[in-house]
Order: structure tokens, then C-alpha cells, then sequence
């Protein structure tokens, strides 16, 4: 496909290469840290499957809509199919590399961007030494010219921001490095850019003052809520992280010609679901379908799947709602499949998107 194709021609996209944080993690810190356990996966894989959700997320929406298998994590070596693509992405990721251990900060991964951009690499270069091997090295892996050809799809800095509130940093401190955040996230961008990369579908940070998790381990810093419920504060800085995204996204453009990069405002989205739940068919949209007590069903303790020993037995306390279709939060932290595809439908479109063209055309952006 050139990119001088017709516009309204639809995009061919062989294979998918995303980047990000659990938000779209099908499997590589489970690989990497162990299962997310059950309930995890019962609503439409019937048993865990590397996502921290009940069933599937929006990047598993994005491959079934081109057409595509959905996406093995790079780390999981048992049973991955590489040819159409590959996820690099994995709960907990920052842009930032974190400079602790993910047992020390509540779960923040040492898979950084640059780390998941250096595994890309790595994949690019051996993926086709492999590949002229032929056999089954051929149908596992992607052809060369699919690197140019592919989606790069990018969901990741919301850790970013709440990393900064673990570290009981004021959401001004917070700010205060967003633009380091977002120089590391154009670094990256260009670099995929220079290994071929030319179709980029970047979505931006949802709104964190609004999960389940946020509010509760917050209480004293949640005074000014909004009629949603959510905690204002923090949306402020994510919808100013939003912003200077948007301009990056721009400065990008300017810099790499050849590329097409669609920005999804996937916060709108999400805040539309959760602030008008009902009118969109959604029970419950602030407190988690799958924890355990307090207000928002969530304890940082007693997790979705958490047992505590009761007389020497081991007993179920974390345990699902009962139709995770109404509710919007899975786990205090992640949507469920529910809320995901609902999201997913509003975003496929375009409508979200700038500039306005829906997925499958996110190989033109606007040279035309």
C-alpha cells in the first residue's frame, strides 16, 4: 500500500505492534510475574488469560474489527503466534522507567516504554533471521514488509500519573513532569518511525479521578468530587496530560512526514460512560464489580480473586458481581469487557479521533 493511496480506500493492516499498560496487557505480566488468577477472563475466555479484566479489552476489539487474531504478549513464549503482530505492552507500565521494584511502588512494572520499544527492536531484527529459516518460523512470525504496513497502536502513561500519587506527590508536583513524560513518549514514537513504523493509533490517558482505586486510597484529597463522583483533581491533570499529548502529537506530525497518526480521545469516552452510566445501560460506574468492602467495593489489601484464611481455610472474599455486563469497573483499577466494548464502539468510528477518520483507514491521516 502506498500512502498515496486513495483516502477512502480502507488500510490493509497485516499486523498490530502495541505498546502500553494494562489497559491493553493480553498476557505479559502474567507471563512475566504470574497468572492474574481467577475470576479473571470468566465472562468470554472462561478462564484467565493474561488480561485484568473479566474477558476482552479494546485492543482485542481493535484486531477482531481488522480482522486479526488477537495479539500473544511478546513475553509468553508458550503457544504465541507472532505473525500478525505483537503486544508489548504490560500492567503497571510507565513512559517513565520506574526506578524501584514492582513490589516496593503497588505494582508499577519494569517494563518502561523504552524497555517495550527495545524488545520491539530486538523482535524486528531476529523475527527475520528466524523467518528465512522457514517452516514453522515462517508462519510464526511477521514478514518484513509487515513492519511498515502494521498499526502501532499506544496506550500508555496513566501510571505515569499515578505513580506520582503512590509517591504522595500533589497533582501540581504530578504536572510538574508531564513533559518529561511526554518527551520520552515522542522518543519512542520516532523511533518506531525510523524502524518503519507509519500508521500510529495513540490513545489518551482516561480519567484516573474517577476509578475505584483513586478514590478510595484518597479519601483526604478527594474533597472537591464532581457530580460524577469523581475526584476532580486528578481528572485536572490527566485531561492536562491530554493536552500537552495532543501537541506532541502535532510536533510529531511536523517532524515525521511520512506518518499517519490518529489521537483518540478515549478520556471523553470513558468520562461519558461513567458520568451518564444509566443512559448508556450501566448500573454501577464507580465501584468495582470484583473486590471486596468499603464504598467502592475495593480494598487494596483483598484484591478481584482475593482469599483470606478463615479457621485454617482458605476462603473466596474477592469475589465478582454477579452480571459484570451493567457494571463499569472491573477491579477497582481496569473496565470490564462490558464498558471496554462499549468504548471500543464509540471510538472505532472516528469520531473521537483526530484527525476524524475511523480505524480502518488510520493508514492515510492527513497528507491528502
Amino acid at each position: 500500500m502506498s500512502l498515496l493511496s486513495d483516502a477512502s480506500s480502507d488500510c490493509d493492516f497485516p499486523a498490530i505492534f502495541n505498546f502500553g499498560d494494562s489497559n491493553s496487557d493480553t498476557g505479559g505480566l502474567s507471563a512475566a510475574f504470574g497468572q492474574a488468577g481467577p475470576p479473571h477472563g470468566e465472562s468470554f475466555f472462561h478462564h484467565p488469560a493474561g488480561r485484568y479484566c473479566d474477558g476482552r479489552l479494546v485492543i482485542d476489539f481493535i484486531a477482531e474489527r481488522l480482522g486479526l487474531p488477537y495479539l500473544n504478549a511478546f513475553l509468553d513464549s508458550v503457544g504465541s503466534n507472532f505473525s500478525h503482530g505483537a503486544n508489548f505492552a504490560t500492567a503497571g507500565s510507565t513512559v517513565r522507567p520506574q526506578n524501584t521494584t514492582l513490589r516496593q511502588t503497588g505494582g508499577f512494572s519494569p517494563f518502561s516504554l523504552d524497555v517495550q520499544f527495545n524488545q520491539f527492536s530486538d523482535f524486528q531484527r531476529r523475527s527475520q533471521t528466524f523467518r528465512n529459516k522457514g517452516g514453522l518460523y515462517a508462519a510464526l512470525l511477521p514478514k518484513a514488509v509487515d513492519f511498515s504496513r502494521a498499526l502501532y497502536t499506544f496506550d500508555i502513561g496513566q501510571n505515569d500519573l499515578t505513580a506520582g500519587y503512590f509517591h504522595n506527590m500533589s497533582t501540581d508536583q504530578v504536572k510538574a513532569y508531564v513533559p518529561d513524560i511526554l518527551a520520552q513518549f515522542k522518543n519512542v514514537v520516532e523511533y518506531a518511525y525510523d524502524h518503519g513504523g507509519r500508521s500510529f493509533w495513540i490513545h489518551n490517558t482516561g480519567p484516573v479521578g474517577c476509578l475505584p482505586y483513586i478514590l478510595d486510597l484518597h479519601p483526604e484529597k478527594t474533597t472537591r468530587m464532581d457530580r460524577a463522583g469523581c475526584a476532580a483533581p486528578y481528572n485536572e491533570v490527566a485531561q492536562y496530560f491530554n493536552r500537552q499529548l495532543k501537541a506532541a502529537v502535532l510536533q510529531l506530525r511536523e517532524e515525521l512526514p511520512l506518518a499517519a497518526i490518529t489521537y483518540v480521545d478515549v478520556y471523553s469516552v470513558k468520562y461519558s460512560l461513567i458520568s451518564q452510566a444509566k443512559k448508556h445501560g450501566f448500573m454501577e460506574p464507580l465501584r468495582a464489580c470484583c473486590g471486596h468492602g468499603g464504598k467502592y467495593n475495593y480494598n487494596k489489601n483483598i484484591g478481584c480473586g482475593g482469599k483470606v484464611k478463615i479457621h485454617g481455610k482458605e476462603v473466596l472474599v474477592g469475589k465478582p458481581c454477579k452480571d459484570p455486563s451493567v457494571w463499569v469497573n472491573w477491579d477497582g483499577v481496569h473496565y470490564t469487557q462490558a464498558a471496554n466494548k462499549w468504548v471500543f464502539e464509540q471510538i472505532v468510528g472516528g469520531s473521537f479521533s483526530d484527525p476524524p477518520i475511523p480505524l480502518n483507514k488510520a493508514c492515510h491521516g492527513l497528507h491528502h
